[in-house]
């Protein structure tokens, strides 16, 4: 059940499932040791590919769940929101979340769960989160052309690459195998002897 599309979200019982959703969420990331900013940024210095197993495990999960609940019929994935490809803001968006993830070692949601487990770099770090997103907030009345520079629609990878979603999903199971087997190749050579 998707709490947005069926307007369950400004109920108190779809208001508690969220807020339970993100406890479970949080409490996930710490044990999965994403409460630390050494552990996110060690997959750069290519000492830890944990993010990289753990994000293209998400990736599976819901792809292959999306998949089995849209062929019972459960879930109609075009009434699921997607998000319109706009390429100019959305590549630059990518390098600044980027660099800042190298240089703060944190992404939003991890750093709110590092600061919940007492981390002050977390709290630095949403810091100039906020900062940075008054600053856009500030200036967007003059990007507003820029912001849709190279606007696409909503695209989807099936579509992109021409293949049926189930074909895809297949594909993606693939490679996020191909690059477990080979981190964890590249983990064993680069380990010291």
């Amino acid at each position: 059940m998707n709490l947005f599309t069926e307007g369950a979200l400004d109920s108190t019982a779809g208001l508690f499932a969220a807020a339970l959703i993100g406890i479970a969420f949080g409490f996930w990331l710490e044990r999965a040791g994403f409460g630390s900013s050494r552990k996110l940024t060690s997959i750069f210095y290519l000492k830890d590919f944990a993010v990289l197993q753990v994000m293209f495990t998400a990736i599976v999960t819901a792809l292959v769940g999306l998949q089995a609940l849209s062929a019972l019929g459960l879930v109609a994935p075009e009434n699921l929101y997607r998000m319109e490809t706009v390429l100019a803001p959305q590549v630059v968006g990518g390098l600044v979340f980027g660099a800042g993830f190298v240089t703060g070692g944190w992404c939003p949601g991890t750093a709110l769960v590092g600061l919940a487990s007492g981390k002050l770099d977390a709290l630095v770090f949403l810091g100039g989160a906020a900062a940075g997103s008054l600053g856009f907030a500030a200036a967007y009345p003059r990007m507003e052309s820029f912001l849709s520079a190279g606007a696409c629609g909503v695209i989807t990878l099936p579509e992109t690459i021409g293949l049926s979603p189930g074909f895809t999903t297949l594909l993606v199971l693939l490679v996020a195998l191909g690059a477990f087997f080979g981190v964890d190749r590249l983990a064993a050579r680069l380990r010291p002897r």
